[in-house]
């Protein structure tokens, strides 16, 4: 898929995605300042939304998405790294990781009392498609947990990443607990960049580990990774060292699988939520919105909006009380669903999430 620019009038956009910084390898670490401002040359934002253009901003609720647990449907997914283990570039996660893994977080969860939520977002040219959508259902879905979860100390922070040679390969917001900042540095970003079809997300998860996570018992530790194309093959184990350093301090990976990736992206991003505890979400053509959505190797799951999605996985990240979708947020499924589960061809039950 072309890495060009695709966002006609709408700049700045929305996922907190986009650019400045170094043409080089180096981190570029915005920090910004408290008083919301920012050290970079982050675009302005008008009453229409962020940078140039004069297009409005649409409103949350529009993209759409399924969920998958790998760790709920091990035999499963060793059957998917089974069928593709020639994959070039697939993370060298071992055997006994992915059962380690699989016996901390196939079950229940224990409930959290405080917050943490890091975005780490691909801000290349390819995203535009989508990054509009992206940054209105993300700004609303932080006002809709500070609401739901007063008591929660929620925290916010924001990891941009294009690839080297851009103007930046990884742009850094530590967290913060003002989520008026947080949403500001969001939309103060926009797309660009990425020539090639993989990008440095390698980079940019090893800038997540370095985040101010709090420790704790109580504190839930979750990052929603969002991107359409694969790391460099040839950073396959420093995207690995990545997710496991990720793992060891409990923060749950949950990638959200946009337009255009294609089966290593898929391969990748189920395996660094499986060996860390989260879920892989992936956007669907039901919102019209976007290129093409690989369709993903699992057999069954219900598709909702990616708000209601990404809303269910932080309550059950803060309740540790796992449920569905509630049936009047089913848009379709994928498979056919019954009493919570799918039962596949020679008798195979999978439980869809």
């Amino acid at each position: 898929m072309t890495r060009a620019l695709r966002w006609s009038g709408w700049v700045a956009l929305v996922m907190g995605l986009v650019g400045c910084g170094q043409a080089d390898s180096t981190l570029s670490r915005e920090a910004g300042r408290s008083d919301g401002t920012f050290d970079g040359a982050a675009p302005p934002v008008g009453p229409d939304g962020p940078g140039e253009g004069s297009g409005t901003r649409p409103a949350p609720g529009t993209l759409t998405a399924g969920v998958w647990d790998d760790n709920r449907n091990f035999d499963h997914f060793t059957d998917f790294l089974t069928e593709n283990a020639g994959q070039r570039g697939a993370p060298p996660f071992t055997d006994a990781e992915r059962e380690a893994a699989n016996d901390r977080f196939a079950g229940e969860r224990a409930a959290n009392a405080r917050l943490d939520i890091a975005f780490v977002i691909d801000t290349t040219g390819s995203m535009g498609d989508e990054i509009r959508y992206l940054q209105s259902e993300i700004d609303d879905i932080a006002t809709r947990v500070i609401a739901t979860h007063p008591g929660a100390e929620a925290r916010w922070a924001l990891i941009l990443y294009r690839d080297e040679g851009d103007e930046y390969v990884v742009r850094e917001f530590d967290f913060d607990a003002n989520v008026g900042t947080f949403q500001a540095r969001l939309a103060a970003q926009s797309a660009g960049g990425g020539g090639d079809y993989p990008e440095a997300s390698h980079a940019a998860l090893a800038a997540m580990n370095q985040l101010r996570w709090r420790a704790g018992d109580d504190v839930a530790r979750l990052a929603f990774w969002v991107a359409d194309a694969p790391h460099h093959a040839q950073h396959a184990e420093a995207l690995a060292t990545a997710v496991r350093a990720a793992a060891r301090a409990d923060v749950h990976l949950y990638p959200v699988a946009s337009s255009g990736i294609d089966l290593l992206t898929e391969l990748t991003m189920r395996g660094a939520a499986q060996l860390t505890g989260g879920r892989y979400l992936f956007l669907t053509d039901d919102s019209g919105v976007g290129g093409s959505h690989l369709e993903p190797s699992i057999p069954c799951y219900f598709v909702t909006l990616l708000s209601h999605a990404m809303l269910r996985v932080i309550e059950i990240e803060m309740t540790g009380v796992y449920r569905e979708p509630e049936p009047t947020q089913v848009i379709r499924a994928g498979g056919d669903p019954r009493d919570g589960a799918c039962e596949l061809d020679g008798g195979k039950v999978v439980e869809i999430f």
